[in-house]
């Protein structure tokens, strides 16, 4: 992955960075290939997915699949491993948003 900020994020390698976004896309491949849950929330997952994905990860993108994930944290349909899931995912694309920012 390439980031359009410098070598180094407020002290933190860029690769640690890496690291945690392929953990972050392998936790939402996870979540987009359960076929316990809803079609709907899948396509919205896969969607969270291509923006996070990208070669030029960018903050506002990154926000952008925030919100997409916790909108689908509050649907009802969703199953409680997933939003567990969800909610770890949300977690880990702030943290990495922020380490971004710095």
């Amino acid at each position: 992955m390439i980031f359009p900020f410098g070598a180094d994020c407020g002290g933190m390698a860029m690769e640690e960075v890496e690291k945690e976004l392929k953990e972050l896309l392998e936790l939402m491949k996870t979540v987009a290939t359960d076929h316990q849950v809803p079609r709907n929330i899948r396509g919205i997952v896969e969607d969270a997915m291509e923006k996070v994905s990208v070669k030029k990860v960018k903050i506002e993108d990154i926000s952008t699949a925030v919100y997409m994930m916790d909108d689908i944290s509050k649907d009802l349909n969703i199953p409680d491993h997933t939003r567990t899931d969800v909610w770890e995912i949300i977690s880990t694309m702030e943290s990495i948003r922020e380490k971004i920012k710095e």
